[in-house]
């Protein structure tokens, strides 16, 4: 056998008997044998629930696309949209205001204001305001009405139309328009003593707490309707409407500008800065015009057409040495600050807009050309006969006369019409080229173009090529009639003579001063010479033979202790409704004084029907008041010279 032993098995024995179970002797502790139980009823059944995890599952879900939809979206919001929206939120929060550029001011010569802006107000209101919800009253809107009429100077029963609308839901209405502050003034003021009874009175009701004022501005001319043909008017638009307003709307108007601020609910948020560009105001205009003279020329031209009942007439002062225009006055004229009672014919400058023809005035003209072509001296003899025939027809002067024996000097003093044909016809070897070199001076005078003004709706007038003259223009055309000229082409050409044959192209303005206070002169005016001096000198001792010889037709214009150089004209005026002939055109031209001048002066007057139509007799005493009120203005002394007293008429 080996080490180890092999496992011992147990043998099995007889079993033992089973011991018998042990009775439990009842004692002390002993709990006593307990009876049968009662039987109990069985429970009733439970109701079976579903699991609630697929429930939880959904709900879950659902708030998992909700969140996904909401980072989703706040993604997009905040790094691919940003800036889209950041800008739509600049857009809301900040809001934009123009700034009114302020308009320049118009001033004469001198300074003293003919065109000024000054704060006005529009008068608004809100008509759901007047309802009788907002005011319990039925008759807020009569009510208010009352009491605005008399300010506003405006019709009550509109003003009740307009806080009464059609429309319920219209918030805004313009009861008036460009109202001064003292206007507005009066209506705070009894918008605040209704308020206060209104607090005091619960029956008292402010009927005027619906009314409102809009900023803004009002063009003002402090000289009502003087030189209104000249400056114009502004529209409601605050754009200039007519006149230098609108020629020089650049200038005046200046350049709006802007602000950008933060707004919440309707209110700057100080705190959050504001940017922006200033408005640059318009440049103030200094014109050549002199107020006082401007004055007295529209004061005379206004009471001769009323008394004479024509349709208008015009006026027109220069100074001949610069060609500065010192007064340019209509008749009939308007109040550029009141338009609404404004005659629409009378809207415009007539002086520069009316084309007519001039008469005798322009007989200078051809005097001009005899003499600067030595075609004939102030001395040269001209017979005049009653008749003259011309090609188709036959010429009168004004008045029926015997043969009259006339120098060059007396054609010009009484004016004749015929003697005027027998001097231009020695202008050139036949009649074509005396026409040919007639119109070559009326050209140089300034006929037939523009004045340089460059003023709006200015008319060249009507100065047709030699070649299209009719038979009869070949010999009207020397004495004003089939030719038409503007009453400031009349002036310039006395103007030129006055300033010893140069013509000076008129001006308006004398220059501009910034909104930094410089003064910036206009351009120097274009010069030409038109005749020698000598021509233009013999002429003026011609002109004054019109005045203060006694055969001259211009006595009325004489103004005691000056020298005096002028020329009557009376046209036949062509009707501008129905294109013929009706009427006359008077007028009167001339400058002093005759051997030192320094000023021009041109009157005209359209269809006068009361009185006498002569142009010696109707604008001869006209020109005598404005040239000794502008000599006076000027202060310029008379030369003290005896005239010249050139002779008129010879012996045969």
């Amino acid at each position: 056998m080996s080490d180890r032993q092999a496992p011992r098995r147990r043998v099995p024995g007889p079993a033992r008997p089973a011991r018998p179970a042990a009775k439990r002797q009842p004692g002390p502790a002993a709990r006593p044998a307990r009876g049968p139980r009662p039987s109990r009823p069985a429970p009733p059944r439970a109701l079976r629930l579903g699991s609630p995890r697929p429930r939880l599952r959904m709900v879950g879900l659902a708030l998992t696309l909700v969140l996904g939809a909401f980072v989703f979206r706040l993604l997009q919001v905040q790094a691919v949209d940003a800036g889209t929206y950041t800008a739509k939120a600049e857009q809301n929060r900040y809001v934009v205001h123009t700034l009114s550029a302020e308009r320049g001011g118009i001033t004469d010569r001198n300074g003293v204001a003919l065109a000024t802006t000054v704060d006005s107000y529009d008068i608004t209101a809100d008509p759901t305001m007047f309802t009788p919800e907002q005011l319990s009253v039925d008759d807020g809107p009569e009510q208010a009405a009352a009491l605005l009429a008399p300010i506003l100077g405006e019709d009550q029963d509109k003003l009740v139309a307009q806080l009464r609308p059609k429309n319920k839901e219209l918030r805004y209405v313009r009861l008036a328009r460009l109202r001064t502050p003292q206007v507005w003034n009066q209506i705070k003021d009894l918008k605040s003593a209704l308020n206060s009874r209104a607090r005091t009175d619960p029956t008292a009701v402010n009927v005027l707490a619906g009314v409102f004022a809009d900023p803004s501005s009002k063009r003002v001319y402090p000289g009502g309707d003087l030189a209104a043909g000249v400056l114009g008017w502004v529209g409601a638009d605050g754009e200039g409407g007519g006149g230098l307003e609108r020629q020089l709307e650049a200038i005046l108007a200046g350049e709006d500008g802007e602000i950008r601020y933060a707004q919440s609910g309707g209110r700057q948020v100080p705190t959050a800065g504001s940017s922006g560009t200033p408005a640059v105001p318009g440049s103030d205009v200094e014109l050549t015009l002199d107020r006082d003279i401007q004055w007295a020329a529209q004061h005379a031209i206004s009471e001769q057409v009323k008394k004479s009942r024509a349709d208008g007439g015009y006026v027109i002062v220069q100074d001949t040495r610069t060609g500065e225009i010192l007064a340019m006055a209509n008749s009939p004229g308007f109040d550029p600050g009141d338009l609404a009672h404004a005659d629409p014919k009378a809207l415009g400058n007539g002086a520069l807009q009316d084309a007519y023809e001039p008469g005798s005035t322009a007989k200078v003209l051809s005097m001009a050309a005899v003499l600067e072509e030595n075609a004939a001296t102030p001395g040269t003899h001209v017979t005049v006969p009653n008749r003259l025939h011309r090609g188709d027809r036959l010429f009168k002067d004004d008045i029926d006369h015997a043969t009259w024996y006339l120098t060059l000097n007396g054609v010009l003093a009484k004016s004749s019409n015929i003697g005027t044909i027998l001097a231009t016809g020695q202008l050139g070897k036949d009649q074509g080229e005396a026409n040919r070199v007639l119109y070559s001076y009326l050209r140089k005078f300034g006929l037939g173009e523009y004045s340089g003004l460059g003023f709006p709706g200015e008319t060249k007038g009507i100065l047709a090529p030699p070649a299209q003259w009719s038979t009869s223009q070949q010999y009207t055309i020397p004495f004003g009639q089939g030719v038409s000229v503007t009453a400031l082409q009349a002036a310039s050409v006395y103007s030129t003579i006055a300033n010893g044959g140069v013509r000076v192209a008129p001006t308006l303005v004398r220059g501009t001063k910034g909104p930094d206070g410089h003064f910036e002169p206009a351009p120097e005016p274009g010069k030409k010479r038109v005749v020698s001096e000598k021509t233009a000198k013999t002429l003026a001792r011609m002109l004054e033979s019109v005045v203060d010889d006694e055969e001259g037709t211009g006595a009325k214009a004489r103004i005691p202790g000056y020298r005096v150089a002028g020329k009557t004209g009376t046209a036949n005026r062509v009707d501008p409704a129905t294109g013929k002939y009706r009427g006359y055109t008077s007028s009167f031209a001339g400058f002093a004084p005759a051997d030192q001048p320094r000023v021009t002066v041109y009157c005209a007057i359209q269809n006068a029907t009361k009185g006498n139509y002569f142009g010696g007799q109707i604008c001869g005493p006209i020109y005598k008041e404005v040239m000794a009120f502008a000599l006076k203005t000027l202060q310029v002394p008379p030369t003290g010279a005896a005239p010249a007293n050139l002779p008129v008429t010879f012996q045969p």
